[in-house]
């Protein structure tokens, strides 16, 4: 039995997750699927999310539909969220997950990469937005959740692209939301803090720096993938239906 809520305006609606074959995406997709969603998500990591769907499929939900599409691919991106969208009879909520927090020295960083960096975090989050809120207005409105970082409000070392391009995720979701509440659409804003993901665990979540973390935060507990997914649930559904426009951080208490 889940400790989690059900929230019942979720059954049966179409959410499209961009990033979700692990870590943060995988739990939402999970999440989503248990809510009685019709899912659909994309990735590069085809394998991870071929195993994903099998095991909602054996838990007996229906299996999430997916396609494996590099984001930095604009047609691509928008052909896959307008393919979903079709197949599932339109689209309720969207969900800008993907990222890549690789770190690099501001000095080194070449214009290429600079680049590639926005377009993994920021550009195609307007891009599927974009295609998402075309859905959306030829239906009964919907919901757009992004996922920016406390580090947009911290400014770490060593990740000026990553952190630039979360900030800009709070100044898109502004101007969306402003833009197409008058179509039913929300949009918001989640910021994570240090999420426990598998990619933390092999690159940066050593002992010495969890250590650390836990000394500036409240709640001395690790952040879970499924935490995010919680908060994400609620703001697709219509318990958060006047809810716009606004920052969620979700870091146990570490700004």
């Amino acid at each position: 039995m889940t400790r989690y809520a059900t929230y019942p305006s979720l059954a049966g609606r179409s959410v499209f997750i961009t990033g979700g074959a692990t870590g943060i995406g995988a739990a939402m997709v999970e999440a989503f699927a248990e809510q009685g969603a019709v899912v659909g998500h994309i990735d590069l990591a085809a394998e991870e999310a071929e195993a994903l769907g099998e095991s909602i499929s054996a838990s007996g939900r229906p299996k999430p539909w997916f396609r494996r599409v590099d984001v930095t691919d604009v047609e691509a991106l928008a052909g896959a969220v307008s393919d979903f969208a079709g197949s599932a009879g339109g689209l309720h909520a969207l969900v800008n997950n993907v990222a890549n927090d690789t770190r690099h020295n501001p000095l080194e960083t070449t214009a290429e990469k600079w680049r590639r960096c926005m377009a993994v975090n920021l550009d195609c989050a307007f891009f599927a937005s974009q295609e998402a809120i075309k859905q959306m207005r030829d239906g009964n409105g919907g919901a757009i959740v992004n996922f920016s970082s406390i580090n947009a409000l911290l400014g770490p070392e060593n990740m000026p692209g990553y952190v630039t391009a979360k900030a800009g995720l709070l100044g898109m979701t502004k101007a969306l939301a402003r833009e197409y509440g008058r179509d039913g659409i929300r949009v918001n804003t989640i910021l994570p803090g240090w999420v426990v993901t598998q990619r933390q665990l092999d690159l940066w979540l050593t002992p010495e720096a969890e250590a650390e973390w836990m000394e500036h935060v409240c709640l001395k507990q690790r952040i879970e993938p499924r935490d995010a997914a919680n908060l994400a649930l609620f703001l697709a559904a219509d318990d958060s239906r006047m809810i716009t426009n606004q920052q969620f951080v979700i870091d146990g208490g570490r700004v």
